[in-house]
């Protein structure tokens, strides 16, 4: 927690808005000084399970490649920022070369590396993130243990106090590292070395075969300390159901598993994006509340990277993200964090059928808020603290797409806070409204404005672009008049869906990249000949059997694409329509096709029979439109 002095009285960073609420009491360095307002909450395990705050949940990262060859030039504040602010990253992992990199290995010059540990774990800690302190080797004994252990003492020594910081003492120990007679006994000299200085900071000890053989850590596990987990690394491209159910085999039999590392790709770090597999490991993984983190920020020519090569240390945009990083960051922006303060659910987290009313304390993921009591109408409690860049979530089923008022009860001593709609994650951005002052932070107002939609079950976001206020609910109405809910065949003018491009929930070969369309946000491009997008993660309900308008909004600088709609899957294949030259990537028009589909519950897939085309949204209307 970072702490500020205000006319001789101390203050959490968060404080600065409310210093018009209440003055802090003479003696509250004493409170600081118990981390009182911890930024994020502190790890411990219980059972199988890793809580937050005592709260089960998980949380979702970055790790950082090794820290030589080059590529310790992500080691900064930079990098760590720019994973917290723009993939809403809440963890972030160093990577020590212990043997690797001759000369420049922590074994021939540890000042160097501890140097560029230390300065991500300050970044992380700043921005309230968790941060682990990785021991990145495959072998112990003899040095190396020793090394460990006076390095982890140190760091014990300067984090004990810093629930941010975690340590993972043992990376990926090789196949014939075993647990029983080298792991193990390895664990048994570091792990008291760290909690004899009084840390009580989440260790998490790797386990045999490159962190897979987590059975074996079930079978003989650690005794005798307290906030152990142990490591499971996993790559979609070549670790699949097998070791899922290893994993689950270890849940089941009472240990809490951390996965330190993942990808996207093979083992190896290379060959393409492996989505379904990968998608099956976050369900796994949300599943039963695992935190992780993706191998790796790094530039280098492999396809676990997620930065193409040669990109620069930073000022980073979507156009430099591999098919491994772009998929990254959708899963971790989108992530159900349980860090910062509250943990991840609010008091009531739920889907909300809209229109209706969100009550502000019923979100599901939340970032730097806190929940108090109200005395407004009503009674109960809303979300305050809130400082620029805090966010909040909520699940929501909208019935169609359309433009809709969305009014929000706020409360401000002083003006100048931004509320921000938008999928969660940030993009798109349906509008903004700025909070006027109100003339207190118990005297309440109402603001609204208007916003375009989509339909279907999804999660919205409310971000505080500048902070400064509080918010009790937000109602969600249609604007205008509805509808008039004929059953007929007729033509109509209000698309029953219309799906972002970039919401896919599988897809193989795309990139996403920031659009110039109107409404701003995302667009899927980089669509080769044989690439596909899969929407089954958003089904969509269609009310009859008859004659149906598809249109998408597309743009490409060559012409001759070819776009098929279809089933996700492939089977059947409804259309295909040829796409013209629309005069650059970003010079948007609007095609479209008619087809018959059956009434119920359809998972649709979009695939380039011929690629050279970027996509931004399609749309499904009832009729010949």
């Amino acid at each position: 927690m970072n702490t500020i002095l205000i006319n001789g009285a101390c203050a959490s960073r968060r404080s600065s808005v409310k210093i018009l609420k209440t003055l802090m009491s003479a003696a509250c360095g004493l409170a600081l000084a118990a981390s009182v307002d911890a930024a994020v909450q502190p790890i411990t395990t219980q059972g199988n399970k890793v809580l937050f705050g005592g709260q089960p949940g998980s949380v979702s990262g970055m790790s950082l490649f090794w820290d030589i060859w080059g590529f310790e030039k992500y080691y900064s504040a930079n990098t760590v920022g720019w994973l917290a602010k723009d993939w809403n990253a809440k963890l972030v992992r160093t990577a020590i070369a212990v043997e690797e990199g001759g000369s420049d290995s922590f074994m021939n010059n540890p000042g160097l590396h501890k140097a560029r540990v230390k300065a991500v774990v300050e970044a992380a800690i700043a921005n309230d993130m968790y941060v682990i302190i990785d021991w990145h080797t495959h072998h112990v004994g003899g040095a190396i243990t020793n090394a460990a252990i006076s390095f982890f003492t140190e760091m014990a020594q300067t984090y004990g106090n810093t629930p941010n910081v975690i340590f993972e003492i043992f990376n990926e120990p090789w196949d014939d590292v075993w647990w029983d007679s080298q792991i193990k006994p390895y664990a048994l000299q570091v792990i008291p070395a760290i909690r004899n200085t009084g840390a009580k900071n989440l260790i998490i000890v790797g386990t045999r075969a490159w962190s897979q053989r987590v059975d074996e850590a079930a079978a003989n596990r650690i005794t005798g300390y307290d906030n152990i987990a142990y490591t499971l690394h996993f790559y979609a491209g070549s670790h699949g159901q097998w070791l899922r159910d290893t994993a689950q085999g270890a849940l089941n039999s009472g240990i809490p598993l951390f996965v330190t590392e993942w990808g996207s790709v093979n083992a190896d770090g290379n060959g393409g994006v492996n989505s379904s597999e990968t998608w099956a490991w976050v369900d796994f993984m949300k599943k039963n509340n695992i935190s992780n983190a993706n191998w790796s920020v790094s530039d280098k020519a492999e396809g676990a990277s997620a930065l193409t090569p040669n990109t620069g240390a930073s000022n980073w945009t979507n156009n430099q993200l591999t098919n491994s990083g772009a998929l990254a960051k959708d899963i971790i922006s989108n992530w159900p964090q349980a860090g910062g303060d509250g943990g991840g659910g609010g008091s009531d987290c739920a889907e909300v059928a809209l229109p209706g009313t969100i009550q502000a304390e019923a979100y599901c993921a939340m970032s730097g808020v806190k929940i108090e009591s109200t005395s407004d109408a009503g009674g109960g409690s809303n979300v305050g603290y809130i400082d620029t860049g805090d966010w909040f979530k909520y699940d929501v089923d909208i019935p169609a797409v359309g433009t809709y008022t969305v009014s929000y009860r706020v409360a401000a001593a002083a003006a100048g806070g931004v509320i921000q709609l938008e999928k969660a994650g940030g993009n798109p951005v349906y509008g903004t409204v700025n909070v006027p002052a109100t003339g207190g932070w118990q005297i309440w107002t109402t603001v609204s404005n208007t916003a375009q939609l989509p339909a279907g079950k999804q999660s919205l976001g409310i971000a505080a672009k500048a902070g400064g206020f509080n918010l009790n609910w937000i109602k969600v109405e249609r604007s205008g008049s509805s509808s008039s809910g004929s059953s007929s065949s007729s033509s109509t003018t209000t698309p029953i869906a219309t799906l972002q491009a970039e919401s896919f929930s599988q897809m193989s070969g795309v990139q996403t990249e920031g659009t110039g369309d109107t409404g701003g946000g995302l667009n899927v491009g980089y669509i080769d000949s044989g690439d596909w997008l899969s929407y089954a993660g958003t089904p969509i309900s269609i009310p009859e059997t008859g004659t149906y308008t598809i249109e998408y909004r597309v743009a490409s600088a060559v012409g001759g694409g070819v776009l098929s709609f279809e089933e996700a899957g492939g089977s059947p294949s409804y259309t295909t329509l040829s796409l013209a030259n629309t005069g650059g990537w970003q010079n948007w028009t609007t095609v479209k096709s008619t087809i018959t589909l059956t009434a119920g519950m359809h998972k649709f897939g979009i695939k380039a029979n011929k690629g050279g085309w970027n996509i931004n949204w399609f749309s499904i209307t009832k009729g010949v439109k």
